[in-house]
């Protein structure tokens, strides 16, 4: 009859792969014959197309030794299940797809879309790459915090991009990170824009809840990521707070600092 290596090859199988169904259970290892040599028949060679069969189909070798076994209901029923599960699994692997499709376009899978569209339109005003990929960590650590708030914030935030002064906050702010030094009239520049849109959204009502501005953790780490980006982003804070508010990731007013 067959040795092994002709049992695989008319299985269409490797040798090794029919080693290892011996070694987990799945087909039968026949004794040695007087020669040494281990012979297949032809129930082999059915058992082990049966067992290809079902692995190409998807079936994990742990559940094919039960398949195998199975009357023709019981056969149905389990192959329903197979492939319901692999339903499952092909809809994660496109969602998978979906993000690495988003990340080869140089978007980040941690965002929804409102973000990257709302970091496209940073772009298209002037922002510099550096500024954007700042602004990108930054709503990174701010939608794990607030993941159902944020898409509620972007069309606010797109509004703000309207104002002729937020454009060119964005601007000076793409000047600084470009510069290799510290340039004291934009930095003064950008607090001064900062500090009277911060007023301004104060004045209206247009800030955070309480509950939220109680919440230092994101702020804080917002504030630890622009430093740990830019050293210089501690003197932006410094000239944030002689204006009254307490960082510029933050619409909070210095305690003490006197109402505007």
């Amino acid at each position: 009859m067959l040795t092994i290596g002709q049992l695989a090859s008319y299985a269409g199988v490797t040798v090794r792969a029919v080693r290892h169904y011996h070694q987990i259970g799945l087909l039968p290892e026949p004794e040695r014959d007087a020669s040494g040599y281990r012979r297949y028949g032809a129930t082999a060679v059915v058992s082990l197309i049966k067992i290809r069969t079902l692995a190409d189909a998807g079936v994990p070798l742990s559940e094919v030794d039960a398949l195998l076994r199975a009357d023709a209901p019981a056969f149905a029923e389990a192959i329903q299940r197979i492939d319901a599960r692999l339903s499952d699994e092909i809809a994660q692997r496109e969602t998978s797809r979906r993000q690495i499709a988003q990340l080869a376009a140089g978007d980040h899978a941690a965002l929804p879309a409102e973000v990257t569209f709302y970091l496209q339109r940073l772009r298209e005003i002037g922002a510099s790459e550096r500024m954007v990929q700042a602004e990108r960590d930054g709503w990174i650590l701010i939608t794990a915090r607030w993941p159902d708030q944020v898409r509620e914030w972007m069309p606010a935030k797109l509004a703000q991009l309207e104002d002729p002064r937020m454009v060119r906050l964005y601007r000076v702010l793409s000047q600084i990170l470009e510069a290799g030094e510290i340039d004291d009239a934009l930095m003064e520049e950008a607090a001064d824009i900062m500090a009277a849109l911060a007023e301004e959204a104060h004045a209206a009502g247009d800030v955070m809840s309480e509950d939220d501005l109680k919440d230092d953790l994101p702020f804080d780490l917002l504030d630890a990521l622009a430093i740990e980006a830019d050293p210089r982003a501690q003197r932006m804070r410094d000239l944030m707070r002689k204006r009254g508010w307490e960082s510029w990731t933050r619409q909070e007013r210095v305690a003490g600092s006197p109402v505007q």
